[in-house]
């Protein structure tokens, strides 16, 4: 059975339009003011659109792309007015996320081993903790029982706010004092989630990027030490960036997947940004998928991602 329910609620679309409204009315401006008084897609309106595209935080590499796909379009159909380019671009921006496997139904499939094991990376800032509550809250609706794991033990306030996100949600917490050794955090967590018989283990891992191979050797060392428990742990690696940051989001991505092997994305605090096109360009780039996206402050804004949801009220005109 599905983690999350396939339907998409009249509720959550409303949210996910209005968390995007800032990024889809810049990118509309812009877009407009390049196909003003242009009624055919010719070689001016494309350097135009690559400029909005970028200037939208889609990336240089994933403009390009776009703009080669849209080029083969109007060299195959020989003719594409202005009016169609709106729907040629939702097209062509659903066929990439398609190609990193981003807001697929199988994305939110929880298998049968028990526990789940998702290691969560990301720098401070960024919103991780707040994601890990609020995915602990959508995993406990769902009936499942979840353990939480403060493996970021660099910080003391790390801790703290997961432990009130622990309170807030109501579930189990594993932790020690600041300094203490992150894997062993991490082997406590998981070995406590068995004994419990837990559905989901939720690990949070420091995210200090000034020295890239100790955030390489520690993580490292956390999947080893639980797998001396369940093999084949962590199931998932989730990525926690900050949307509103745009390029530097991107910077972080390149980061993290140089120090560990990160197969699933969050991106968070897009309803306070017009920078919406990073979802794009980062899941692209670096071809991991989009699972989960933030477009607001309350509990249930941590949204599944839904690439055709997401690419329609991005697209939304008022």
């Amino acid at each position: 059975m599905s983690l999350f329910k396939k339907i998409f609620s009249k509720e959550k679309k409303e949210t996910l339009d209005k968390g995007l409204e800032k990024s889809k009315d810049s990118f509309f401006g812009k877009l407009s003011k390049a196909v003003a008084g242009k009624s055919k897609v010719d070689d001016e309106v494309l350097d135009d659109l690559e400029d909005v595209l970028i200037s939208s935080d889609v990336g240089v590499t994933t403009t390009i792309k776009i703009i080669n796909r849209i080029e083969e379009r109007v060299a195959r159909d020989k003719y594409l007015g202005t009016a169609e380019l709106d729907q040629i671009l939702k097209e062509e921006i659903a066929g990439l996320l398609s190609e990193t496997g981003s807001g697929e139904e199988n994305n939110f499939e929880l298998p049968l081993k028990k526990p789940y094991v998702i290691m969560v990376v990301g720098v401070n800032g960024v919103g991780k903790t707040t994601t890990i509550g609020k995915l602990a809250h959508q995993f406990k609706k769902q009936g499942k029982k979840v353990v939480l794991g403060a493996a970021d033990t660099f910080r003391a306030a790390a801790i703290d706010q997961l432990q009130i996100w622990a309170d807030r949600v109501d579930v189990p917490i594993v932790k020690q004092s600041m300094g203490s050794d992150p894997a062993s955090v991490a082997f406590d967590t998981v070995q406590s989630a068995i004994k419990q018989d837990a559905d989901v283990v939720i690990i949070d891992t420091a995210g200090r990027l000034h020295n890239k191979v100790n955030l390489m050797n520690e993580l490292t060392k956390i999947k080893r030490v639980m797998q001396k428990l369940t093999e084949n742990v962590p199931d998932e690696v989730l990525l926690v960036l900050d949307g509103s940051t745009g390029q530097n989001a991107f910077e972080q991505a390149k980061q993290f997947t140089a120090a560990t092997e990160v197969t699933a994305l969050a991106v968070t605090k897009l309803d306070g940004t017009a920078k919406g096109g990073v979802v794009i360009g980062i899941s692209d780039q670096f071809q991991i998928p989009v699972k989960y996206i933030g477009v607001g402050e309350g509990i249930e804004d941590l949204q599944s991602f839904h690439k055709m949801e997401f690419v329609d009220s991005f697209f939304k005109k008022a």
